[in-house]
Parts: C-alpha cells; sequence; structure tokens
C-alpha cells in the first residue's frame, strides 16, 4: 500500500496520542502509527529522496504539527507530543477523518497556517486567493515533500540536458567522460593512476580500465556505448567475451541509450560480474558526483534548535 499522507495520518497520531494519554516522543508515535495502519516492515523503512528520514516519521511530524497549531494535540518538550483537551473532545464525536479542511474550522490554524501563508501580492489579474482560503492547506504534501519533489523534477530535466548533450559528444571524449565518473564515485583515486582510455583502433571490445581501489589490486574493463539503439544481448556477449580474452572477471557497461531485456537477463546469468548502466542512471550519477555539472545555487534548510531554547 501507498504511504499514507500526513492528513491521512492525523486521526491515527490523535488516537495513538489519546490512547496513551500521556506525552510520547515522537519516534514512539510514528511506531505506533505504522502498527495502526498496518504498514509492512518495507513501507516503515521506506525513506525520502534525500534518505534524511522515513517517509512514516516524516508523515507522522507533519501531522503532529498541523494538530499543534488547532490546539489538538501540544508539544511539551522537545521531540515529545501529548494529546490536549481540545484533542480528548474531538475524539469523543468519533470522527471518519481529520484533515487541513477540519483544522481549519479552528480560529487558531487559520492564523497560524492559512493567513500566514506568503501571498502573491503582484498578482494584477484578479487570481491571487484571498486570506484564509482552505485550498492554502488543501494539499497532501508535507512542506518536505513538495521541496523533495522539486528536487527531482529539477533533476530530472537535468538528466535530459545530460543525456542530449552527451549524445553531440565526440564517441572518445565520452569514454573519457565515462572514466571521469567512476573515479569521481571512489575508484582508483586521482584519474591519472586509476584510469586508461584505450586506443581508437584495436580496442578489442574494451573502451578503457580503471583500478578497482587506490593500489591497483584489481582491475575493471569499461565499456562505454553513446547509442541512441537499446544495447540487446548480442552486445553483451561480446564484452563478455573481451573480458574472458583479458582473462578478467568484473565489467561494466555504460550506454546513452538502454538495455533490452534479454541483454539484462543475460548479465545476470554470466559468471562474470557485469554492471549495466543506462543513460538515465548515467546521468543521475554525474548529477550526484558532480561530473559534467556545478552548483548554481545551495539552500539551506533550517529548524529551531530546541537546545538553545531548552532552558528558556
Amino acid at each position: 500500500m501507498p504511504i499514507p499522507t500526513y492528513q491521512e495520518v492525523m486521526l491515527p497520531l490523535l488516537r495513538v496520542l489519546g490512547a496513551a494519554n500521556e506525552e510520547m516522543h515522537q519516534r514512539d508515535c510514528t511506531q505506533r502509527v505504522a502498527e495502526a495502519l498496518n504498514l509492512t516492515e518495507a513501507e516503515r523503512q521506506e525513506r525520502l529522496p534525500s534518505g534524511s528520514q522515513t517517509y512514516i516519521h516524516n508523515r507522522c511530524g507533519w501531522a503532529g504539527w498541523y494538530m499543534q497549531q488547532a490546539g489538538l494535540v501540544e508539544k511539551p518538550r522537545r521531540a515529545h507530543l501529548r494529546i490536549t483537551d481540545e484533542g480528548r473532545r474531538v475524539l469523543g464525536t468519533h470522527p471518519a477523518t481529520i484533515d487541513n479542511d477540519f483544522l481549519a474550522t479552528y480560529p487558531s490554524f487559520r492564523e497560524k497556517v492559512i493567513e500566514a501563508r506568503p501571498r502573491n501580492d503582484g498578482d494584477d489579474g484578479g487570481n491571487a486567493e484571498p486570506p484564509g482560503a482552505p485550498a492554502a492547506v488543501a494539499s497532501t504534501l508535507t512542506p518536505t515533500d513538495q521541496i523533495e519533489q522539486a528536487h527531482a523534477r529539477l533533476d530530472q530535466t537535468l538528466v535530459t540536458e545530460l543525456l542530449e548533450l552527451m549524445a553531440r559528444m565526440d564517441a572518445y571524449k565520452f569514454e573519457q567522460l565515462v572514466l571521469d565518473l567512476l573515479v569521481a564515485m571512489g575508484y582508483g583515486g586521482s584519474r591519472s593512476e586509476a584510469a586508461k582510455v584505450t586506443q581508437k583502433s584495436n580496442d578489442e571490445g574494451i573502451d578503457g580500465t580503471i583500478h578497482q581501489d587506490r593500489l591497483g589490486l584489481d582491475v575493471i574493463y569499461v565499456q562505454a556505448k553513446r547509442w541512441q539503439a537499446i544495447i540487446g544481448r548480442e552486445q553483451i556477449q561480446n564484452f563478455v567475451g573481451a573480458l574472458a580474452g583479458k582473462h578478467a572477471q568484473k565489467g561494466v557497461f555504460i550506454t546513452t541509450s538502454d538495455f533490452n531485456a534479454n541483454a539484462v537477463n543475460y548479465a545476470r546469468t554470466v559468471q562474470h560480474k557485469i554492471i549495466l548502466i543506462n543513460g538515465q542512471r548515467l546521468a543521475e550519477l554525474m548529477i550526484e558526483y558532480g561530473v559534467g555539472v556545478s552548483t548554481v545555487r545551495t539552500i539551506a534548510l533550517k529548524r529551531v534548535d530546541s537546545d538553545y531554547f531548552e532552558d528558556a
């Protein structure tokens, strides 16, 4: 099942706090909400794209924060939540759901969440939402989700641009790019001592080699194809044959296109260790390891330092 949205988590979280009838650590809240929702272990461990938190912990955190603005829960101390008298009253009415529309009936929520939302005061077309519009909090995405999704969309746009640029590169320079990436990923150390691009002629099916470690104890052979066509089993077989000719056991086959199912299945069955990297994954790795890209702007996401206010 998909991980519930933070709004779908609100009622289960309030019930958990009501059953405990005492303050609870947010970690314990997450565990009990996950149990109440019958999430599998895999679902409980699924993490945000940034890897900073699990989805369910993030959802519980935001659900608690929104209900706190309406006065249904309170935060008696750092990382702890407790149900309020109003929260108990709400549970006593046996609500079918609690969401932002429900919370918007509370003046404190409207003031702190809806009316405090930045408005587009420069909209001359009469399209700016009036203060207090429930649509301001109608999204099922938490602010964290929105940032993660925006980042993912920007990265995918960058992937497309990188693939278009690589499609126009000289094939030999593309091979060098691939080795630069592998060095950036930690194979072998510096480029001069770790990587070598095979000469254009008589490469015997190998485009380059790279040391698996800085000492050069093992060598990985590389095939880099700047192709538009899908790579099939025949190309992988030829690469395996080239590895055998070198008495090698490890190889990386990288392409700007993709591999068909026969190629993927064949690579899994041979005794050699063959890693296949398609165009999408290649561009993602370039972004992750800073090859062919540069940072335009860094945004620091900050939160309240509870320790600073501990004795306030």
